[in-house]
């Protein structure tokens, strides 16, 4: 039987605060479509960027896919991620609503604590692959809505 309450999906015992390095995704209400504009993905990159040196985290790969977006995120000694997400999702939704009368996000998002820093570099090809394995493009190098542009060589 389904609880009537929605439980979180954060770990209980991590505070999620510090210099740590996370995959988010974040899923548009209903799953609507909304990322094929590329005026909205543009606003909710601006949003990204104001939301990351507003709560002193780096921002290291994204894609905005039609229906969600994949971010590759970490920390400073005092930044939270939930601030940081909750600021992006506000930002570029208040954003999204006042353009197409619509809202943009889906409560809450997914996210996974990395452990190494080698795993950055597997989880940036991820997020920076997934427009292909999602059958968008053939290089990933050509899809207009991943990030930071240009792609890091090094990776």
């Amino acid at each position: 039987m389904r609880s009537r309450y929605r439980t979180s999906p954060r770990l209980a015992a991590f505070t999620y605060r510090g210099p740590f390095a996370y995959f988010v995704t974040a899923v548009t209400r209903g799953r609507h479509p909304a990322f094929t504009d590329s005026s909205a993905v543009t606003q909710a990159i601006g949003a990204l960027h104001t939301a990351s040196e507003k709560y002193d985290s780096n921002v290291h790969a994204y894609t905005f896919m039609p229906d969600h977006v994949h971010l590759l995120v970490s920390g400073g000694a005092d930044s939270v991620l939930g601030d940081l997400m909750r600021f992006f999702k506000q930002l570029s939704g208040y954003a999204y609503k006042r353009s197409t009368g619509q809202p943009l996000w889906q409560i809450s998002y997914y996210d996974r604590v990395l452990r190494r820093e080698e795993a950055m570099k597997d989880v940036a090809r991820y997020i920076w692959a997934n427009p292909v394995r999602a059958g968008l493009v053939s290089d990933a190098g050509s899809y207009p809505f991943a990030g930071p542009s240009p792609l890091p060589e090094r990776w």
